[in-house]
């Protein structure tokens, strides 16, 4: 009867390390002042679901959006946000030239293999925070940043087929770490 007891815990165990091992996570994050402002350069681990790699290879983008924010807590009244910033990361294959395609904006960048694309989107490096003068310092912010896919970005039969599903929502968690500029 133990042993039985025991298998299931351990099941559970490694069903809950593979529900966690296809998501994304948030390594390190840190804001530091460059000549034109603040940046942010974060680290994540991100692994796709093997539905979200087959759609991308059928042809179907897969729109990543990073969110940051910046607070300043008071003690006197509620916390003021002072950063609201998002970058999306538009992730696509091409079956003609067999290679993805990261779009950021207008910039765009080719990969020979999905992991190389997908490493491109783990490490964000200068991406603008905040003005040189946006920040006071000697005051320490609270800072918090995430990944995610954006399932609003999908196709309409996607999108709902997305709705209760854990493969298709693939998100970090809010990721916090102070600031002190």
């Amino acid at each position: 009867m133990r042993a039985r007891r025991f298998l299931v815990v351990v099941g559970l165990l490694l069903l809950a390390l593979v529900a966690r091992a296809e998501n994304i996570e948030v390594k390190s994050a840190s804001i530091s002042l460059r000549e034109d402002g603040y940046s942010l350069d974060v680290d994540f681990e991100i692994a796709l679901t093997p539905i979200l790699e087959d759609i991308l290879g059928k042809g179907v983008p897969l729109n990543f959006l990073l969110e940051l924010e910046l607070i300043r807590p008071r003690w006197y009244w509620f916390d003021e946000k002072v950063v609201s910033q998002t970058q999306q990361y538009k992730l696509a294959y091409n079956p003609l030239t067999r290679q993805y395609r990261i779009s950021i904006g207008t910039f765009y960048q080719n990969f020979a293999t999905l992991r190389e694309a997908v490493q491109f989107i783990s490490r964000v490096r200068n991406m603008p925070a905040a003005d040189k003068g946006g920040l006071q310092p000697g005051t320490t912010y609270a800072g918090t940043v995430r990944l995610r896919l954006d399932v609003s970005q999908l196709p309409k039969p996607f999108q709902i087929t997305a709705l209760g599903s854990r493969d298709w929502n693939l998100s970090s968690e809010w990721y916090r770490f102070p600031v002190s500029p």
